[in-house]
């Protein structure tokens, strides 16, 4: 019997999507996993704190990775849309606000959602300077 609460169930189903990404993104790594768990702790004291916004743990959760990603190796996940100009990272939206997608800025689309980025990676993973 599963006797997970709501907000645990609630940050292991944002943990699982962000590692989708991650792995589609063939950025995985065990001290990248760390980042996302470093993100779960925090963020579970934060929704804690406004139980109200438990719908938005995977779009937060996806951007303090991606911040954590930036400080240490680079901008993360590439863009797989922009052919053309420097490497750009996707940017979730809503920043703070259910149902995140990975958009890209520059070209005003919508990529995929968060947790869905392996079939649009094809060959966008690792890291840009």
């Amino acid at each position: 019997m599963d006797h997970a609460t709501p907000l645990e169930q609630a940050l292991h189903a944002a943990r699982a999507l962000v590692l989708a990404d991650l792995v589609a993104g063939e950025v995985a790594e065990a001290d990248v996993v760390s980042l996302v768990e470093d993100s779960v702790v925090h963020r579970r004291w934060w929704v804690e704190q406004w139980p109200e916004g438990v719908d938005y743990l995977p779009g937060l959760i996806a951007q303090d990775v991606q911040d954590a990603l930036l400080e240490k190796y680079g901008r993360w996940p590439l863009c797989p849309v922009c052919s053309h100009g420097d490497p750009h990272a996707l940017d979730v939206e809503p920043e703070l606000g259910p149902d995140p997608h990975w958009v890209c800025g520059k070209a005003g689309v919508k990529v995929a959602s968060v947790g869905a980025l392996g079939p649009v990676m094809g060959g966008f993973g690792r890291f840009a300077e």
